[in-house]
C-alpha cells in the first residue's frame, strides 16, 4: 500500500505525546495505517463512527469528561461535519482537534476527490478554524503540539490537513 506506515507512526506517536486518549475515524484509504495502530494500542480508545458528524459529539463528550481526544476524517468528512461543528463545537467551545487528509490537492488522481480539495480551505477560513499543514515528517510533533494547545487554550476547533508529500509514499 502506498500509504507511509512510518508517517503514519510519526502523526500516532506525536498525538499520544499530547496525551490524545480516544480518537474517532471514519476508514479512509489515507489513515488505514493510523487506524490500525490505534486498534492495537490499548491505552487507546477509537470509535469508528457511521459519519463524521459524530465524531464531533464524541470529542465534546470526552472534554467534558476530562480525556483529550482528535478526529481522524478526509476533507470530503470535514465537509460533512460542518454542522456539527457550527452548531455545536463552536457554540459550546470545544476544543477539537482534527486531522484531516488533504484530498483533491496537487497530484491527486481520483478525479471524486478534486471537489473536496478545492473547498477545503476556503471553508475552514470562512469558518475561522485555524489550520496548518502537516507535509514534512520533521514537523509533524511540533505542529500537532501547537494545534493542540491552540485548541485546548481557545476552546475551538483546529485543522491540521495531512498532505500527499507526508502520507504517500510515490
Amino acid at each position: 500500500m502506498p500509504v507511509s506506515l512510518e508517517n503514519s507512526k510519526i502523526i500516532y506517536t506525536a498525538l499520544k505525546a499530547c496525551g490524545i486518549r480516544l480518537l474517532s475515524a471514519l476508514p479512509e484509504t489515507w489513515l488505514v495505517h493510523l487506524i490500525q495502530i490505534a486498534e492495537g494500542d490499548p491505552e487507546m480508545t477509537l470509535v469508528r463512527l457511521a459519519k463524521e458528524e459524530e465524531g464531533v459529539g464524541l470529542s465534546a463528550g470526552a472534554h467534558f469528561a476530562g480525556v483529550k481526544s482528535a478526529m481522524l476524517m478526509q476533507n470530503h468528512g470535514y465537509l460533512a461535519s460542518i454542522n456539527g461543528i457550527v452548531s455545536f463545537a463552536h457554540l459550546y467551545k470545544i476544543p477539537l482537534l482534527m486531522l484531516i487528509t488533504y484530498r483533491g490537492s496537487f497530484g491527486e488522481r481520483d478525479p471524486w476527490q478534486t471537489q473536496g480539495g478545492n473547498v477545503t480551505e476556503a471553508l475552514l477560513r470562512a469558518m475561522n478554524i485555524p489550520y496548518s499543514f502537516l507535509d514534512a515528517p520533521a514537523s509533524v510533533e511540533k505542529r500537532i503540539r501547537q494545534a493542540h494547545a491552540l485548541a485546548e487554550s481557545s476552546l475551538q476547533p483546529v485543522a491540521l490537513l495531512l498532505t500527499r508529500d507526508l502520507m504517500w509514499v510515490e
